[in-house]
C-alpha cells in the first residue's frame, strides 16, 4: 500500500503525533510519502492556503494506485473550496486514486459529491488514527479500525455488523432494509455547507442514507444543527439516517435530564416512522471507526438488535 499525505486543515497539536503514525504504518509495510507536510505550520493551519490548496490540487497527477490520507481535521478546509480543481481530481479518482479523512475533510468530500459525483473515503487520519497519543504515551492503532480501512483500500467493499439496540418495533417496523447513497459526515461542518455550490443536490441525496458524527458539541447544539437539516426537508428525504460518535461534551445542572438520548428523539418525533435513525456507527472521533465510501449505494438490514452495511463500489 502506498499512502500520500496531505495536510489540508489544522496544523498538527503535537509533532510526536505524526511522526508516530508514520512510524506504525511503515512497519506494516505502507509507503508514506509527502511525509513533509506533517510539519507546516501557518498560524493555526498547516500551511498557508496556496500551500495547502495546491497541495490538494496536486492529487490529480498523482499513481492510481496511491491512496491519499489527511493528516488531521480541525479547521481549514472552507478556504480552499473555491479554489480545488475539482474535475482535474474526479478524474483522477476515476482512474483509481482513494482519499480518505474525516471531521473538517468532510467539507471536501461533499464538495467532490456535489460537484462531480466523485466518490471519497470518509475513515482515518494519520495522527489520531495511527498516532493518538494518550497520558505521553503513543497508543496502538484500533485493530477495528485497521481491518476494515485495509478493506476498504484493497477490496474496495464495506461489511459491517452493529449489534447495539434500535427502538425498531416501537416504530411499528421489526425490521428494515434500505438501499442509498451513502453520504454525510461531521455533523458541524456538513450543515456549514447548505446552500452553498459544495453541497449534494437534492437528486443526489433523495432517498439517501445519511451518516453523521461530531466532538464538542453539547447535546442542545447537534439538536440544533439537525433542526437546520430537518426544517430544510434534508432528513425527510433519507432511506435512513445513521448516527456515530458524539463525544467529547460535557452536560451542565440547568439540563436537568435533557442529554444526547433527549436530543435524537426530538428529531426522531419529527419524522415518519419509515426513516429509521439508527444508532451506534462506528465512526467518528473514536479509536474504533469503520470507512464508508461516500457516494456509493449501500444496502442495510436492521432490526430491534441492530444493522447490517454492505457496499462494493
Amino acid at each position: 500500500m502506498q499512502v500520500q499525505l496531505i495536510a489540508p486543515s489544522g496544523a498538527s497539536l503535537d509533532a510526536r503525533s505524526p511522526q508516530a503514525g508514520i512510524s506504525w504504518l511503515m512497519e506494516q509495510g505502507v509507503s508514506v510519502l509527502n511525509a513533509e507536510c506533517t510539519q507546516r505550520v501557518h498560524q493555526r493551519f498547516s500551511g498557508t492556503d496556496s500551500e495547502r490548496v495546491n497541495e490538494l490540487n496536486g492529487l490529480a497527477v498523482l499513481p492510481a494506485s496511491t491512496t491519499v490520507m489527511a493528516m488531521r481535521g480541525g479547521y481549514g478546509l472552507h478556504r480552499l473550496l473555491g479554489g480545488i480543481e475539482w474535475q482535474a481530481i474526479y478524474k483522477a479518482v476515476t482512474s483509481g486514486l482513494q482519499i480518505c479523512g474525516h471531521s473538517d475533510f468532510t467539507a471536501f468530500q461533499l464538495g467532490l459529491l456535489a460537484k462531480t459525483g466523485g466518490i471519497s473515503l470518509a475513515g482515518p487520519m494519520l495522527n489520531y488514527d495511527f498516532g493518538r497519543i494518550e497520558d505521553n504515551q503513543v497508543v496502538a492503532p484500533d485493530p477495528f479500525m485497521w481491518a476494515h480501512f485495509r478493506r476498504a483500500v484493497q477490496e474496495r467493499s464495506l461489511s459491517a455488523q452493529v449489534n447495539a439496540s434500535q427502538p425498531l418495533s416501537a416504530l411499528g417496523s421489526k425490521t428494515k432494509t434500505a438501499t442509498g447513497m451513502l453520504w454525510g459526515g461531521n455533523l458541524t461542518v456538513l450543515t456549514s455547507l447548505i446552500a452553498t455550490p459544495y453541497f449534494p443536490s437534492e437528486q443526489q441525496y433523495q432517498s439517501g442514507i445519511l451518516f453523521l458524527e461530531d466532538v464538542n458539541e453539547h447535546p442542545y447544539r447537534i439538536e440544533r444543527m439537525l433542526m437546520q437539516l430537518l426544517d430544510a426537508g434534508i432528513l425527510a428525504k433519507q432511506s435512513a439516517i445513521m448516527l456515530g460518535g458524539f463525544s467529547a461534551y460535557r452536560l451542565y445542572d440547568n439540563d436537568r435530564g435533557y442529554s444526547l438520548q433527549a436530543a435524537f428523539e426530538a428529531i426522531r418525533s419529527r419524522l415518519p416512522d419509515s426513516i429509521p435513525i439508527l444508532t451506534d456507527l462506528p465512526f467518528g472521533h473514536q479509536p474504533n471507526k469503520l470507512t464508508l465510501p461516500v457516494g456509493v449505494i449501500v444496502e442495510i438490514e436492521a432490526s430491534d438488535a441492530g444493522y447490517s452495511m454492505q457496499a462494493d463500489w
